[in-house]
């Protein structure tokens, strides 16, 4: 069975993953620029995003990034 910290740091690096393939590929997208897209703080993006992260995100936000993103949502649990 896989723990909630495991499930929250795949989450976090595939959020960091997805938003640099969207600046590769569409256009300079900030941690900043996605967290006030989706309605979070900065500070929230940086922590699913860093290596350590020890925040977890509701799914009606990863939905939201998802959509940001234009990446289907199950993509991050990958």
């Amino acid at each position: 069975m896989i723990n909630e910290q495991t499930i929250n740091t795949r989450i976090g690096k595939n959020i960091k993953r997805y938003r640099t393939l969207y600046n590769a590929n569409v256009g300079e997208l900030t941690q900043s620029d996605l967290a006030k897209k989706v309605g979070v703080s900065v500070s929230l993006i940086g922590g699913l995003e860093s290596k350590n992260c020890n925040s977890g995100i509701s799914i009606y936000n990863l939905y939201k990034i998802s959509e940001v993103l234009n990446v289907p949502i199950n993509k991050f649990f990958e």
